[in-house]
């Protein structure tokens, strides 16, 4: 018995569904649950997608997309509003398909490619759209950072400017950043949201030849979301890293996630993970806890503790490769395929801003979640 695609849904009172295909002619979301009255135009939502898009280096698949974001429902604005507001309503996004180049599948129509869902898809629906992956390929995450976009304004509409999620890739393959040169303004200064320039020069070098033998390398990105209050999360199954768990798990080709410490406090003693607090005594805040470290990423008990929230996912090596490797048909015969078309050779590159917007809609939702129930 076959059964059909649902789960496409993520959110409760900030809801994100998303829709389309790789190779179809759009793709896009429907984001309910944005509360009314908030400034909202595409220009504001293109800003993130910008970030993401595909082609913007050598080092990214060169698929030519726009992603230019268009806004169907959900705004209105006269001439009392100052510009398009959010109405409470639906608010539907589309990205329109521009570049797609399905001939480069043909050859594995009926071939299961390795480390793909591929085989899973086409044994769990019985039919699968083999271009590109379709609904399986990473393309579907324009569709979130759009999402993002609508809730970055839910934060800074509630809470103000400044609360600020940022991205950073710190590991690709084997070779990760060196911590004490972390400078977030340099992410924005290369081709990789690396926060420490000198490791890209050697960046660019691994990926040059994992390019040339016909391979791909996989990466591992932070994201730090700053200015979030004490108090988002409930327990025992609501918890806020919990969720963040799972929306930085969905994503394509994610592997791993760790918040705050992550893996690495199994290997710490009590003194050294437990994150000591002294009072504060700063006027505004007297009594108030300071912590003096941040082992638990942001979080405690599933609820928000108001440090920055600290969470890493980890992406395996792109999938898409020249290099032959064994596979089966959808015949069941042994056959050799070798992937062809543009792809990344490590998709983890484009991955910060689509973590950033995955953060951001956990935590819109939480937020207004939190409001609902201390009648804030």
């Amino acid at each position: 018995m076959v059964m059909g695609m649902s789960h496409n849904t993520f959110g409760h009172l900030f809801r994100v569904t998303t829709w389309g295909e790789s190779h179809g002619p759009a793709l896009g979301c429907v984001v309910d649950g944005c509360p009314p009255g908030l400034r909202l135009t595409a220009e504001d939502l293109q800003h993130w997608l910008d970030r993401r898009r595909p082609g913007t280096s050598r080092f990214v698949t060169q698929r030519r997309e726009p992603d230019a974001v268009k806004i169907l429902s959900g705004v209105f604005e006269d001439e009392r509003t100052g510009g398009p507001v959010t109405t409470g309503t639906p608010i539907s996004l589309v990205i329109e398909n521009v570049d797609q180049r399905s001939k480069d599948y043909g050859e594995i129509r009926d071939l299961y490619r390795p480390g793909h869902a591929d085989y899973t898809y086409q044994a769990k629906y019985g039919v699968r759209d083999y271009r590109g992956g379709g609904r399986s390929s990473a393309r579907e995450t324009a569709a979130r950072v759009a999402a993002g976009g609508v809730a970055r304004k839910v934060l800074s509409g509630i809470l103000g400017e400044g609360v600020s999620i940022r991205g950073a890739l710190v590991q690709i393959g084997k070779r990760a950043i060196d911590r004490s040169k972390w400078d977030w303004a340099e992410t924005e200064n290369n081709a990789f949201w690396c926060p420490d320039a000198e490791t890209t020069k050697f960046w660019e070098a691994d990926l040059d030849a994992a390019r040339k033998a016909g391979s791909s390398l996989g990466a591992v990105i932070e994201i730090v979301a700053e200015g979030v209050p004490v108090g988002l999360g409930a327990p025992i199954y609501g918890k806020l890293d919990a969720d963040i768990a799972a929306a930085l798990m969905s994503i394509n080709a994610v592997k791993g996630v760790e918040i705050g410490a992550g893996f690495e406090a199994a290997s710490l003693t009590g003194e050294e993970n437990a994150d000591e607090m002294r009072a504060r005594n700063d006027g505004a805040n007297d009594g108030a806890p300071l912590f003096l470290s941040n082992k638990a990423g942001g979080v405690l008990g599933g609820i928000s503790t108001g440090q920055p929230i600290v969470a890493r996912f980890a992406v395996k090596p792109t999938s898409s490769i020249l290099t032959p490797r064994q596979t089966i048909s959808a015949a069941g015969e042994n056959a050799e395929i070798e992937t062809k078309g543009r792809h990344d050779p490590c998709v983890g590159i484009r991955a910060a801003p689509v973590g950033e917007a995955m953060l951001a809609c956990v935590l819109a939702d939480h937020l207004l979640r939190h409001r609902g129930q201390v009648g804030a």
